[in-house]
């Protein structure tokens, strides 16, 4: 939706109260996270929007009420008309769906319509990991490519961070002095997604790659504050370490795939390749279903299948 549109998304005071008690709902109860918070209410301000078009006015929870299957298709059709693609389609209907359960558990509205709506088919994509050759030369490199020494280090640290405990990049920046890993500790606590806390393990090339940065950084971690510092001594900023990468990348011959977080997929799938439990490393994850994690067997499978036909005789 553009600029444009969005002045004329209208909805009738009852259905905006509505929509101000959901995603308070949503942030304060489920502790969603603010960017699919934003997401959640950007799809629900485009229904609205196709509401007023189709409905010929703003929409109120009375209309919502009376909804039928079609509706929903005829929403679905029109961004798919609109070039939406179907992860944004799937998107927009789990928040539809969101809402009008939330509407349904106070005896509002019949959430049924929506629900019997499939979501459209997602192209399966899978993560794209680095070689474990690879990915110990992203975290082993001799980072001469940054100007101050202490930022190379910080650059190791984090990037260590993603590949030697499978970390997010946002949940790498968000340790602090107070919960870096330092030398002698054997776990680390991370709180994921929706504040979820998992407890992971750390090797010794981990605190080592930390108390290397430590011992060269300018600035000195407060118990509460960041343990990662940018330039100026604020918060490091995820795009910082993104550019790190694409230069080590470059500087290594890597493919446009080696990111940051292709870090964690590598994480997963050495360790998938090593014999981990499938369970253990979705706890390591912090992944809420296994079918999430499971995802990294096809990684694992696809790679057999690549070697066994390089090798069988009868396909030479």
């Amino acid at each position: 939706m553009t600029d444009s549109d969005s002045l004329l998304v209208s909805a009738r005071p009852d259905l905006n109260r509505a929509i101000s008690d959901w995603l308070d709902h949503l942030g304060s109860e489920r502790r969603l996270a603010d960017k699919t918070l934003i997401a959640y209410e950007r799809d629900i301000r485009q229904f609205l929007f196709f509401l007023t078009d189709h409905l010929g006015g703003a929409p109120g929870l009375g209309d919502v009420k009376e909804l039928k299957p079609a509706d929903f298709r005829a929403f679905l059709a029109r961004r798919r008309r609109g070039g939406v693609q179907s992860r944004s389609i799937a998107r927009a209907l789990a928040g539809i769906r969101s809402f009008l359960a939330f509407l349904e558990e106070r005896g509002m509205v019949n959430a049924a319509a929506a629900a019997v709506i499939r979501p459209p088919r997602q192209p399966r994509s899978l993560p794209k990991p680095l070689a474990s050759a690879d990915a110990k030369r992203v975290v082993d490199a001799d980072m001469e490519l940054e100007a101050e020494p202490w930022v190379a280090a910080r650059n190791a640290a984090v990037l260590t961070l993603l590949y030697g405990c499978g970390l997010r990049l946002s949940e790498a920046l968000s340790l602090t002095g107070d919960t870096a890993p330092r030398s002698g500790a054997r776990t680390l606590r991370i709180r994921g997604k929706g504040g979820k806390e998992r407890i992971v393990p750390i090797l010794p090339v981990v605190t080592e790659a930390v108390e290397s940065y430590l011992s060269l950084c300018p600035y000195t971690p407060q118990p509460d504050g960041p343990l990662f510092f940018g330039a100026r001594g604020g918060p490091l900023n995820p795009r910082i370490v993104q550019y790190a990468m694409q230069k080590l990348r470059g500087a290594l011959g890597l493919p446009d795939t080696a990111t940051p977080h292709a870090l964690r997929h590598s994480f997963a799938t050495h360790l998938l390749a090593g014999g981990g439990d499938l369970r253990t490393i979705q706890e390591l994850l912090g992944h809420a279903s296994l079918s999430t994690t499971q995802v990294y067997t096809e990684i694992d499978t696809a790679r057999l299948l690549e070697a066994y036909d390089k090798a069988h005789p009868h396909n030479r």
